[in-house]
């Protein structure tokens, strides 16, 4: 079974590699490979399927693959043309602050605010919804990734 705090801890991983990625890229390292490392650890798209609509995505809204999601994070690989690179804009910070998190038998989903921090220190706000479920070796995967800039007021 699945608990809040796995969930949490999650979110925390997930948070924590947008960082290090953007980290990576402003020292100049291999910051593509950081971004592997961060699809391959924490979603689905090895076992299963996932369900991802990255924020900034409009001409390729969804991305089943490993290699479009990879696109979005990095813009790296020319899968989706329209992506500059979502993980690597600077981002110091992420912080998620769930509305609610709903977990039933080996699936969690989870759905709120998270709140990236620039180089500047400003934070941006973006809705999400996360689906999670366990692999066979007991970790959370992603397997539904939605997120959208919330409307104007």
């Amino acid at each position: 079974m699945i608990t809040i705090q796995d969930v949490e801890n999650a979110q925390e991983n997930w948070g924590q590699g947008i960082v290090e990625i953007s980290s990576v890229y402003y020292e100049g390292g291999d910051f593509v490979k950081r971004a592997e490392l961060h699809i391959d650890s924490l979603y689905d798209y090895k076992d299963g399927s996932v369900l991802f609509k990255p924020t900034f995505a409009s001409e390729v809204q969804f991305r089943s693959t490993f290699e479009s999601a990879l696109s979005y994070f990095t813009g790296e690989n020319g899968v989706c043309p329209e992506d500059s690179g979502f993980a690597i804009k600077g981002w110091t910070n992420v912080r998620f602050q769930n509305d609610n998190i709903i977990i039933h038998d080996s699936t969690a989903f989870a759905m709120g605010n998270y709140f990236f921090t620039n180089l500047e220190g400003n934070e941006v706000k973006v809705e999400y919804s996360f689906g999670y479920t366990k692999d066979n070796e007991g970790n959370l995967r992603i397997c539904l990734h939605h997120s959208s800039i919330p409307s104007a007021e």
